[in-house]
């Protein structure tokens, strides 16, 4: 039997169309979560981070689940919703509990260390799914990926500065919005 060469199976693309619309629909969590944490009043260096890191999660998730296949997929899919949960919930109640005292110096900064990276994993969980289904029915990875990584930055930039309106317009009782969402989040992801 003839072993299949590289050049002999393409890979062929998805339609724009599709990639964009996948895009947006992976971008759901990320501008959510965005939504919450701009309600901190982010600073432009802030807005960076996040959605630099929001972006990029996104964009190295499908290619991990297009080369990782069904074990890694099914391996991190359910442990993750579990992690992802706890993780929401938690920084949710801070934010709630930050609204409620307004006089908190301590208030959860979500676009630094292990929180920022913890919410870049949780939000593009669903990104690592559709990388394994892509690499399945034997489409192209890479142009679809980099669209998914920019669609979910920019999703997360307008997320942040309609966070940090809804902060200017509401105070502190924008945060506990933003908290009551993440953990809204969390409980969505493990239904």
């Amino acid at each position: 039997m003839k072993r299949l060469e590289a050049a002999e199976y393409p890979v062929q693309q998805l339609p724009i169309y599709e990639v964009l619309l996948i895009s947006l629909g992976l971008s759901a969590d990320a501008f959510s979560v965005a939504l919450a944490a701009g309600a901190q009043g982010f600073t432009p260096r802030r807005i960076f981070r996040l959605s630099f890191h929001f972006g990029l999660f996104q964009f190295l998730m499908p290619l991990i689940g297009w080369y990782g296949g069904e074990i890694l997929a099914r391996h991190i899919g359910s442990m993750g919703r579990v992690i992802v949960l706890l993780l929401l919930v938690g920084i949710g109640s801070k934010m709630i509990y930050d609204g409620l005292k307004p006089s908190s110096a301590d208030a959860v900064d979500l676009s630094r260390g292990w929180k920022m990276v913890m919410l870049s994993i949780g939000t593009s969980l669903d990104a690592l799914g559709v990388g394994f289904g892509l690499g399945l029915i034997g489409k192209g990875i890479l142009i679809p990926a980099m669209i998914i990584g920019i669609v979910c930055a920019l999703m997360t930039i307008i997320g942040l500065y309609l966070g940090v309106c809804l902060y200017k317009h509401f105070g502190h009782k924008a945060m506990i919005f933003g908290g009551l969402i993440l953990i809204a989040i969390g409980i969505k992801m493990t239904i």
